[in-house]
């Protein structure tokens, strides 16, 4: 059990509902993490969902993989969760009585499911084991806060920001029991570079344009259509501008969205004749460095309480400023005229502004983004998350031995 293991040979469970090829901040975020830890030298399983075309186990940088419909947020949807209390019961705690973790380390399980929560606690609590969840959301209803402050009883939770943070003391929990602990990102992944001829050999719509790129995924939720409607403004004074929508075929799509949200942005871009100026595309995630390699802006103008956005550390990696909006863990990394602008939700027009004004001044675009890459590189990399993360790990390991 925990008590008797050293911190550097841990066997370590992370627990979410997605992993690519689903792709999000969550996912993203665990392919780093988990390396990292392997790294160190612990021993680290994934126990998450199994999307169409995915092996049940598979090795991932020295990470164990494990899927399971059982994790499958798109399948569970479908199905429902009535009467899945037993198999998922067998299936759980026969994998990690397998395992004998030390450490089990939660995602976003204070949400979606009620059953989950409560079989996961049951086991850590009939063995012994630290329990630990990383909040990476928020939601207002019922089922978040009693999955939150009654079902579960967490060793310690990690706050993605402090956004989260005071979002979970607002609701009842201790101040004491919660860390923040932001991400990091790869720095030799993401950096300013020349722009690859790949790219615009293979996206020949950009060739000769100033792109500004809107990272996140398609969706109203991510401020694409606040996107969208700045770009009337952008080129009247930059004709060559051209936006980047960026979607993904593979997310968790609860509340089956994200077709509809696609449907009405391309819509919108006709209705405002932005057809040369928008280019909408399925942009692998392999190659989502090369594209802020010739971006002049980025965008993250989220009209939903964005709780961090890691696409802000990539672009600050990359040298590239970002446009973001005064909500949420946001404005916790993008600092007016630092290393990017803040605006107010759905003004797109002040979004036009501040796009307009990095685009017309390459020296302001160069500061910023030289700023935005020394402030990532000082203070947010994936050795500085891991670091945080097994000091707490070390924390809930004395205590509960």
């Amino acid at each position: 059990m925990a008590k008797s293991k050293k911190l550097n040979s841990l066997k370590i469970v992370q627990m979410h509902w997605g992993f690519p090829p689903i792709i999000g901040g969550v996912e993203t975020h665990l392919t780093l993490i988990g390396p990292a830890l392997v790294r160190r030298k612990h021993k680290v399983y994934l126990l998450t969902g199994m999307p169409p075309d995915t092996a049940q186990e598979e090795d991932y940088k020295g990470m164990k993989v494990i899927r399971s419909s059982y994790f499958d947020l798109n399948w569970l949807a479908k199905r429902g969760f009535e009467g899945i209390e037993p198999a998922l019961r067998e299936y759980m705690y026969g994998v990690l009585d397998k395992i004998k973790p030390d450490i089990i380390h939660a995602h976003n399980m204070h949400y979606f499911s009620t059953v989950h929560a409560e079989l996961l606690n049951e086991y850590a609590k009939i063995n012994k084991i630290p329990l630990v969840l990383t909040a990476h959301n928020v939601w207002d209803d019922g089922l978040f806060l009693n999955l939150t402050t009654k079902i579960v009883k967490w060793s310690h939770i990690i706050a993605v920001s402090q956004y989260i943070k005071d979002e979970l003391c607002g609701v009842g929990l201790k101040e004491k029991d919660i860390s923040v602990v932001y991400h990091g990102v790869d720095v030799n992944l993401f950096k300013p570079d020349a722009a690859s001829v790949e790219i615009i050999k293979k996206y020949p719509q950009l060739k000769g344009r100033k792109v500004i790129f809107h990272p996140a995924r398609m969706g109203l939720a991510k401020g694409c259509d606040t996107s969208i409607k700045s770009m009337t403004e952008v080129v009247k004074e930059v004709p060559e501008a051209m936006l980047v929508l960026c979607g993904t075929e593979h997310i968790i799509d609860w509340n089956s969205t994200q077709e509809k949200d696609i449907a009405y942005l391309l819509h919108l871009v006709k209705i405002l004749k932005l057809e040369k100026n928008v280019f909408v595309n399925m942009i692998p995630h392999k190659v989502i460095p090369k594209f802020y390699n010739i971006s002049s802006v980025s965008l993250y103008p989220s009209t939903a309480s964005e709780p961090f956005g890691i696409t802000m550390l990539e672009s600050l990696a990359s040298g590239v400023p970002m446009v973001v909006t005064d909500t949420g863990g946001m404005p916790e990394i993008i600092k007016e005229g630092l290393n990017g602008y803040v605006v107010r939700v759905k003004r797109h027009l002040e979004l036009a502004d501040r796009i307009i004004r990095l685009l017309k001044d390459e020296d302001l675009r160069r500061r910023l983004g030289e700023n935005g890459r020394e402030m990532v590189v000082s203070n947010f990399t994936v050795e500085k998350m891991t670091d945080a993360t097994l000091k707490i790990y070390e924390k809930v390991l004395k205590k509960d031995g």
